[in-house]
C-alpha cells in the first residue's frame, strides 16, 4: 500500500482549525489530534454535494449511521453490531457525560486510568461523579491495565470505569484477556464500563484491536462503547458520535437518554461518517495507516539519533506518540520549553495525569518531513 501523503505546509497553514490557529506560524504544531493528511475522497464529494443543494438542516433520525458503522465493524474488526443498538450524538466525550449521569449518582467515584486523555479529568466532575486514579502498569515492555488496582477500587465502592481503548496517550490496545478480566471485575461489583475507542479505526499492523464489547458475553453486559470517524478521518469539528451497546440492559439505558442527545448530531458529521464507514473509503484509510505506520518508525529513528535520553516505544494504534524526557532534565513540562526555544508545539505531558510529568505528547500524523524538522529543533536544545 502506497502511503497518503501530507499536504505541504504553506497550505495547511492556510487552515482554520485549533491545531494551525493557536500558535504562530514559526511554530510546527504537533500537539493536538488533527492530522495533516487531504481529506478523503468520498468525503469531500459527499459534503460538497450536501453544500451544493442547501442540504444544511436538522440531522433526520435516521441518517444511515448506525448501518455503515456495523459494516466497518464487520470489515474491520470482524465484530458484528446490531444498528438497532446504536444512538448517535455530538461527539465522545457528550456522549461519556451523558452515559455517566446514568450508571452513576452524584458523588460516585469513577475510575480513570492515567497517563491518559485531558478531557476525562473534567467529563467525570461535568456528570456529577468524583475521579479515582488507576493507573496503567508499565511493565517495560508495554502499558497494562492494574486489574488488581481496578478491583480494589470498585470494591471500596466506586460505580464505573472510563476506559481508553486504544488508549491515549500511549496508543496500547488493551488485550482480550485484559478486557474481559475487567468485565468481570465490572459484573463482581454491578458497575458499568464505559469504552472511548475512538482510536480504534487506526490499529496497526502487528496489533489487534479488540472491541470491549466483543471481549466476552459479560462485557456485553456491564459495557457501552463510544466511537466516531473523527480521529481516523479528521472529522473532529463535524460533531458526530455513536453510542454503541450489545446487551439488553444496556441498551435500555442509552434509548432512555432525551431525544435531544440524538438531536446534538450534526448533520454534516453524520454524512461525513457514513461516507467515512463506507467500503469506498477503507483504500484511503489503509493508504493512512502506511503513512503512519511509516512515522511511528522514523520517530524512533529520529529521536535515538537527535534526542538521546528520550524514551519512546511505539505505539499499537493512532498517530500519538507519548515521549519519556524526564532524562533531559528540562523539568515536569518540558513542551513549554520545547514551545519556547525550539519553536515546536507538543502536548503537555502533565495534562494526562501525575504520570505525565517529564512527558510530551508528539502528533505524528504529517508529512516526514515536518517530524524529522521537529525532532531536529528539540535536538538543538539538547547540551
Amino acid at each position: 500500500m502506497t502511503p497518503l501523503e501530507a499536504l505541504p505546509l504553506d497550505l495547511l497553514r492556510q487552515r482554520s482549525s485549533t491545531k494551525w490557529r493557536k500558535y504562530g506560524d514559526d511554530v510546527l504544531p504537533l500537539f493536538v489530534a488533527e492530522t495533516d493528511y487531504p481529506q478523503a475522497p468520498e468525503i469531500q464529494e459527499a459534503l460538497t454535494r450536501a453544500v451544493a443543494i442547501g442540504d444544511t438542516g436538522y440531522t433526520p433520525p435516521e441518517p444511515g449511521v448506525a448501518l455503515a458503522y456495523a459494516g466497518f465493524a464487520d470489515r474491520r474488526f470482524a465484530w458484528t453490531v446490531d444498528p438497532g443498538r446504536i444512538r448517535t450524538t455530538c461527539d465522545v466525550m457528550m456522549a461519556v457525560v451523558e452515559l455517566l449521569r446514568r450508571v452513576t449518582e452524584p458523588g460516585d467515584r469513577v475510575v480513570v486510568t492515567p497517563p491518559v486523555y485531558p478531557p476525562f479529568f473534567e467529563v467525570v466532575p461535568e456528570a456529577g461523579a468524583v475521579v479515582e486514579r488507576v493507573p496503567l502498569v508499565d511493565t517495560g515492555a508495554r502499558w497494562e491495565l492494574d486489574l488488581p488496582g481496578i478491583e480494589a477500587a470498585l470494591a471500596g465502592g466506586a460505580r464505573a470505569v472510563l476506559l481508553c481503548n486504544p488508549h491515549n496517550p500511549t496508543g496500547t490496545a488493551h488485550t482480550r484477556e485484559s478486557l474481559a478480566a475487567l468485565a468481570e471485575i465490572a459484573a463482581r461489583h454491578g458497575a458499568a464500563v464505559i469504552s472511548d475507542e475512538i482510536h480504534a479505526p487506526l490499529i496497526h499492523r502487528g496489533a489487534l484491536f479488540t472491541p470491549f464489547l466483543d471481549a466476552s458475553p459479560t462485557a456485553a453486559r456491564v459495557g457501552y462503547a463510544v466511537v466516531s470517524a473523527s480521529k481516523a478521518f479528521n472529522l473532529a469539528g463535524l460533531k458526530c458520535a455513536l453510542i454503541v451497546t450489545a446487551d439488553d440492559a444496556p441498551t435500555r439505558v442509552v434509548r432512555s437518554l432525551p431525544d435531544e442527545v440524538e438531536w446534538r448530531t450534526g448533520l454534516f458529521g453524520a454524512i461525513a461518517a457514513v461516507a467515512a464507514f463506507s467500503p469506498d473509503s477503507d483504500a484511503w484509510l489503509d493508504a493512512q495507516l502506511a503513512a503512519l505506520d511509516v512515522n511511528r518508525a522514523l520517530l524512533a529513528d529520529l529521536l535515538a539519533e537527535h534526542v538521546p535520553g528520550a524514551r519512546y516505544r511505539i505505539p499499537d494504534a493512532g498517530f500519538l506518540a507519548w515521549v519519556d524526557l524526564s532524562e533531559l532534565g528540562w523539568g515536569d513540562n518540558p513542551a513549554e520549553k520545547i514551545r519556547q526555544e525550539a519553536k515546536v508545539a507538543f502536548h503537555l505531558g502533565p495534562y494526562f495525569g501525575e504520570e505525565g510529568s517529564g512527558h510530551v505528547r508528539i502528533n505524528f500524523g504529517c508529512s516526514p518531513d515536518v517530524l524529522t524538522e521537529a525532532v531536529r529543533r528539540v535536538g538543538s536544545l539538547v547540551g
